[in-house]
């Protein structure tokens, strides 16, 4: 069985990490290469750094933050913001990131999912995925433009369709429970690991041990990735694998 990772995640707006709710209200919580080090001490498996307001501004990622960021930690670094083309991901790997990942551009784009994985491999390419309930539909609707725009995509649909196309990896993140420290959407995760068989990241909702467990033991997901908790010092990723491990859940 492989082992369930841990990633934190680093929201970055103009160099600087920052953590709202709901996608909304942010608020300057650090230097990305300071907190990314102390990610990396504390057992971190991976690391996710998004530019969160990239595309909404129309402008790349930020380059050379990155670099920074991989010079000081030696764990797998996962990018995104603002890529809307191969050369995009091409620099941002030659920066130092192992892993890209898109989400506005593929969908005004799929075609972009497809060159990239024919590029660099499937395994390079993270589909990233904004979803949201929608009561009147009965689905998760896909959001783009760092959650401002609704697609009216069906998610579990979109989900399937990136992996054909050659998404070796799926970021799924419920816009519903993002900052709410309440739990993951446990519904979305169950549905989308039944559709897909890349590896799933849960994204949004974790607030203390107990959220960690749960979304391992009841769904297939690969991954945990959390900010707040991590940022805020209310859990370090130490507690949250030595909890895992009291519980049978495999972990690095």
């Amino acid at each position: 069985m492989l082992a369930k990772r841990i990633i934190p995640c680093l929201d970055v707006d103009h160099g600087r990490v920052k953590k709202g709710i709901n996608f909304a209200d942010l608020v300057d919580v650090g230097d990305p290469a300071e907190i990314a080090s102390a990610y990396e001490r504390q057992g971190a498996d991976e690391l996710v750094f998004l530019d969160i307001t990239a595309t909404e501004e129309k402008r790349k990622a930020i380059v050379d933050t990155i670099a920074q960021v991989a010079k000081k930690v030696f764990m797998p670094l996962t990018v995104g913001g603002g890529i809307s083309s191969v050369a995009d991901m091409k620099k941002l790997l030659k920066a130092g990131a192992d892993k890209v990942s898109i989400n506005s551009s593929a969908v005004s784009d799929p075609q972009l999912i497809t060159e990239g994985a024919e590029k660099f491999g499937a395994q390079c390419i993270v589909l990233a995925i904004d979803a949201k309930w929608n009561a009147e539909t009965n689905q998760y609707d896909v959001y783009v433009n760092g959650g401002r725009k609704n697609t009216g995509l069906d998610a579990i649909k979109w989900a399937k369709k990136g992996v054909s196309l050659g998404a070796g990896e799926l970021l799924v993140t419920s816009m519903d429970k993002d900052g709410t420290k309440d739990g993951y959407d446990l519904n979305l995760y169950s549905q989308i690991c039944s559709a897909v068989s890349v590896p799933v990241i849960a994204s949004g909702g974790a607030g203390k041990l107990a959220d960690f467990d749960e979304v391992f033991q009841k769904t297939n997901v690969d991954g945990a990735l959390a900010a707040s908790v991590f940022h805020y010092g209310e859990l370090t990723i130490s507690d949250v694998k030595n909890e895992l491990k009291r519980n049978k859940v495999v972990v690095r």
